[in-house]
């Protein structure tokens, strides 16, 4: 990981975010890579109760969100230059996140419920196809002026490409 912010970049912090299925973990973690960042998974950070609620299909709540989402926001505030591929559904989500992290860059990656539905239907997961309606229920898009707005549909280098891109401006 560069210890150092290079003095083209905008950021410090990247959440890519998205309904489940979107791409969030592919492409965040191939950003990190290819600017030598830290990358986490918000994923990863779920407590057993919230997993095993996931696996029985039924979504979460607000409360079972709100220490996870404490959490991830301490994970940014500890990594100099990251990169977290996390659902930050909400408007309230993001704030939460950048409390703990003011400066954060949001890339929605935005595609139809169609085409993230296909997708999941390939993938071995915890989070079942059957709520991704609720995913779609739940999301606040973030308008434009809020974070970087990219279809989720597109080649992960075209995906990458961008984020750089901004990441550079």
């Amino acid at each position: 990981m560069n210890e150092e912010l290079p003095a083209i970049f905008c950021y410090t912090a990247w959440v890519v975010m998205g309904v489940s299925g979107c791409g969030k973990s592919t492409v965040g973690r191939s950003f990190a890579e290819s600017e030598g960042l830290i990358f986490a998974d918000a994923d990863d950070f779920h407590p057993p109760a919230n997993v095993a609620k996931m696996r029985r299909g039924e979504p979460l709540t607000d409360a079972d969100r709100r220490p996870w989402l404490d959490e991830l926001g301490r994970w940014l505030a500890d990594h100099r230059l990251g990169v977290l591929a996390c659902s930050a559904l909400k408007a309230d989500y993001r704030k939460t996140l950048t409390q703990h992290r003011p400066g954060l860059r949001f890339v929605h990656l935005a595609a139809d419920y169609d085409a993230i539905s296909k997708r999941m239907e390939s993938r071995e997961h915890f989070m079942p196809v059957k709520l991704l309606r609720s995913q779609f229920d739940t999301l606040e898009p973030p308008p434009p002026d809020q974070a970087l707005i990219l279809d989720a549909t597109l080649p992960i280098d075209q995906l990458v490409a961008a984020m750089t891109s901004d990441a550079r401006r």
